[in-house]
């Protein structure tokens, strides 16, 4: 399946799935890092060192930095495979989160986009996602 790049297509069939891991954002040391990587989901290295997204057990159990609420994150994986060329889907997407009060941390990958939102606010946040798909279809 070849990937999308027509934002009309891309909302259409959004398709939002909510995992069920709790993740937290984390920095480590480089040292740490070579022992977490299998158990890391994604890692990005910053002028300031190196922030990774890992499920919360690990963070609990390496005794990881995590961001400053404390808090953790669910992740809405869009199932349609959106182009890396495609635009728009990140807007429209972090737009309806924003509207309604939701922090939206998006990691757009190879294949799908990722959307991470607080934990307490995953189950409004898959509706409304559900909602741009139904709005996109019927329009």
């Amino acid at each position: 399946m070849s990937a999308e790049v027509r934002l009309e297509k891309l909302l259409q069939n959004i398709d939002p799935q909510l995992q069920g891991e709790v993740y937290d954002f984390v920095t480590m040391p480089e040292a740490q890092l070579r022992d977490l990587l299998g158990e890391s989901l994604c890692i990005f290295r910053e002028r300031e060192g190196i922030s990774a997204i890992v499920p919360r057990a690990v963070a609990e159990r390496e005794g990881l930095v995590t961001d400053a609420d404390g808090g953790g994150y669910r992740q809405i994986t869009l199932q349609v495979h959106s182009s890396l060329q495609a635009v728009g889907l990140t807007a429209a997407v972090a737009g309806e989160l924003a509207a309604e009060g939701i922090s939206a941390n998006v990691v757009a990958a190879l294949r799908h986009d990722h959307v991470f939102v607080p934990e307490r606010h995953a189950q409004r946040a898959l509706q409304i996602l559900r909602g741009i798909g139904n709005r996109a279809q019927y329009s």
